[in-house]
């Protein structure tokens, strides 16, 4: 089993659901992520997304955006999130790793030198958020051989085709855009998005993700309830932004958001 097939079934038999804080890679700095990611697993989180920065992000918003930025003014580079991860690594050997981005610059790596590098790094799986199920096979099949699990997004407007098709190449889980919109948009509406997920699970055993819009420790726990896992992102990095210059309020920042989401979500 990966590491994030054996993080959710540990969470399954204690009955607890899967905390997913996000955070873009180099924003303000790799040392920073690195100490952030450690403060998180502290803090609670079950998995970490780490945000590979990307000068066109079209699914993120103003917030995200703003840190790919920085994250790309900084250096950070596809090469440096993996130094990142292999780092985290040294002290973690068991906390999921998921990178989220966009495809150019895998293709500009290369399928097999990225998915090679990833594993050795530690990577657990990646979320390319412009690659649709059609067009995934060649580097679905490389992540095979990698072990890296090829992650999907659902969104309000997928149609049971839809469904079906991502779940018959999704592994590790399946991230359910909550809203219609870019990340951190919108006011959340439970009953569509529980209706939403029950039509996912239909169709897959897979663990649903659910993100976007997730800003506080009631939201969390409320979204906890639906699916199996909670994903926070640009409310993570407000954190960060509302204390730029000062890495340790920030990085105190972003504790405090996550153990009061976990808090709440256990509860």
């Amino acid at each position: 089993m990966s590491r994030l097939d054996d993080c959710f079934e540990a969470l399954k038999v204690t009955g607890k659901k899967a905390l997913i804080p996000f955070i873009t890679a180099g924003d303000p700095s790799a040392s920073f992520t690195l100490s952030c990611m450690h403060t998180m697993v502290k803090a609670g989180a079950s998995i970490i997304e780490l945000g590979v920065p990307f000068s066109d992000p079209m699914a993120d918003g103003p917030v995200i955006q703003r840190a790919s930025e920085r994250a790309l003014a900084s250096g950070m580079s596809l090469k440096g999130v993996l130094k990142i991860v292999k780092l985290f690594r040294q002290l973690d050997p068991s906390t999921p790793v998921v990178l989220m981005g966009y495809l150019n610059p895998i293709e500009c790596m290369g399928y097999e030198a990225f998915a090679c590098a990833a594993e050795e790094a530690g990577v657990d799986g990646v979320l390319t958020v412009d690659i649709p199920p059609e067009e995934s096979a060649k580097l679905n099949d490389v992540y095979h051989r990698h072990h890296i699990a090829p992650i999907f997004l659902l969104s309000p407007t997928s149609n049971e085709t839809r469904i079906k098709k991502i779940a018959a190449v999704a592994q590790g889980y399946i991230y359910y855009v909550s809203l219609k919109g870019v990340t951190g948009a919108g006011n959340l509406e439970l009953n569509d998005i529980d209706e939403h997920v029950a039509a996912i699970k239909k169709h897959t055993n897979i663990p649903v993700a659910i993100g976007f819009g997730i800003k506080t420790a009631d939201i969390a726990s409320d979204i906890a309830k639906i699916g199996d896992a909670v994903v926070v992102g640009s409310a993570l990095i407000n954190c960060i932004t509302q204390h730029t210059g000062d890495d340790a309020k920030a990085e105190q920042a972003v504790d405090e958001l996550l153990h009061s989401m976990r808090i709440a979500m256990d509860a």
